[in-house]
């Protein structure tokens, strides 16, 4: 049930369902010559520690890509990111502004998650191509509406999800699909912290920062007052106006390798517990969360705490695929097999031996290629490692999880028409609403 064998027929069969993700992919018209330099704009580079939008930034440079434009509601953030980009681009604090310029070819969207949807879709409308960080969205509502938009104005629309780019976990798919492992009926993910118990503190409201328009960062989210753990260090993960806790920021990541390796695009149901338990802080999210995912022929396992001293077998974040025959552990800098153990004789006298010989590898960037990959793709030398569609579809499960711990109940997913099964109470949680005059009704 769970076996994955690597002949053609099999092979033929269980890609099919992860090529149908790309199965609807334009042919993008208007791309670059494949010398053409790629002029981009920086929407949300973001500041340290969380800078992702300029870390983005940063492996475009380095693939030759010109900078034009930058815009962050935050002008300390803007400056510093037009330094490391050689200090001509324009700054501005209106996205909407930056897609007006003819010049710009594509944009990094590295803003904070609630506004990753709009910027994408309206970038699709002014013709650009669009690279934008994950989760690709808050909600499974707006992340089908970016798609709609990649494929409605035939735009090359590429996730964050940089493990699709990298060499080792590709090296990873292909022990898994090959079978090596003998049948696979658990695959189980985590990441584990101790931020306890002060966890991000509990700073009081107070006025914005100079430089900063709060009105715009909050953008489609309600309207609240300014807190620096909103704003401040990546906090804003932990709230869930704009993000959705480590299940949609490290769970996509792992939740993404998973599909890719196992060659599924989604669960068919979801269960969750956990909750606030231990820290003492202003965050929303929990710091405690299992998640059960059923899969055909096998389930996924979730783990999170950010209040545990010691993660499973030691390692604060990773992959496992349980089989019959070994174990293979994987993370961004590692993988590893794990053979079968096999002992001969007496309780007193047995010999230890296994099935096969242990497999090891090191973990190589991502990041790189997953920018060349973009860059490649707008050129029409390649096509996007992972499609608006694909990143959709492992956004949608890590967000499956938390509104199962939302309802408190085990859910049916109807990945086709994605929506609960029997549940219109859970499919309420399938759209976020939109703070006036912000709206997703228009591509």
């Amino acid at each position: 049930m769970g076996r994955v064998k690597l002949n053609r027929r099999e092979f033929v069969k269980t890609t099919t369902a992860a090529a149908s993700a790309l199965a609807s992919a334009p042919v993008v018209k208007n791309l670059l010559g494949a010398n053409d330099k790629l002029i981009v704009g920086v929407i949300g580079p973001g500041g340290p520690p969380y800078a992702q939008g300029r870390n983005v930034m940063r492996s475009f440079l380095r693939q030759g890509a010109e900078v034009a434009a930058i815009c962050d509601v935050y002008s300390p953030h803007a400056e510093e990111a037009n330094a490391e980009a050689g200090g001509k681009a324009e700054i501005l604090k209106d996205y909407r502004k930056l897609l007006e310029r003819k010049d710009i070819d594509a944009v990094i969207i590295g803003t904070p998650d609630h506004w990753h949807a709009l910027p994408t879709i309206h970038a699709c409308q002014a013709g650009k191509h669009v690279y934008v960080e994950k989760p690709l969205a808050t909600s499974i509502g707006e992340g089908r509406k970016m798609v709609e938009a990649a494929r409605k104005y035939n735009r090359v629309v590429q996730g964050g999800t940089q493990h699709r780019s990298g060499p080792h976990f590709k090296r990873v798919e292909e022990l898994v699909q090959g079978g090596i492992l003998g049948e696979i009926t658990a695959v189980r993910a985590w990441n584990m912290g101790n931020s306890y118990p002060a966890g991000i503190g509990n700073p009081p409201d107070s006025d914005p920062p100079p430089g900063l328009d709060w009105d715009m960062w909050l953008g489609p989210a309600s309207k609240v007052p300014y807190n620096p753990n909103r704003f401040l260090r990546g906090n804003f993960r932990w709230f869930w106006d704009y993000a959705g806790g480590l299940m949609t920021d490290w769970g996509v990541h792992w939740i993404d390798t998973i599909h890719q390796c196992m060659h599924v695009e989604a669960p068919k149901s979801v269960c969750a517990s956990g909750g606030k338990l231990a820290l003492q802080d202003n965050r929303e999210t929990p710091d405690t969360l299992e998640v059960v995912y059923e899969y055909p022929g096998w389930v996924l396992i979730y783990s999170m705490s950010q209040c545990v001293n010691r993660g499973i077998d030691a390692k604060g974040g990773g992959i496992q695929f349980y089989g019959t025959d070994a174990t293979l552990y994987a993370d961004r800098g590692q993988y590893e097999l794990f053979p079968r153990e096999i002992r001969k004789g007496t309780a007193d006298e047995s010999v230890l031996s296994y099935n096969m010989d242990p497999i090891r590898g090191r973990g190589l960037d991502q990041g790189t290629p997953h920018a060349r990959n973009f860059i490649d793709s707008v050129r029409g030398l390649a096509t996007p490692n992972a499609d608006v569609e694909i990143c959709h579809r492992s956004s949608t499960a890590a967000i499956l999880g938390n509104i199962a711990y939302a309802v408190g109940r085990k859910l049916y997913w109807d990945a086709s028409k994605e929506e609960f099964i029997g549940d219109p109470d859970a499919n309420k949680h399938l759209v976020k609403p939109y703070r006036a005059p912000w709206s997703l009704d228009t591509i």
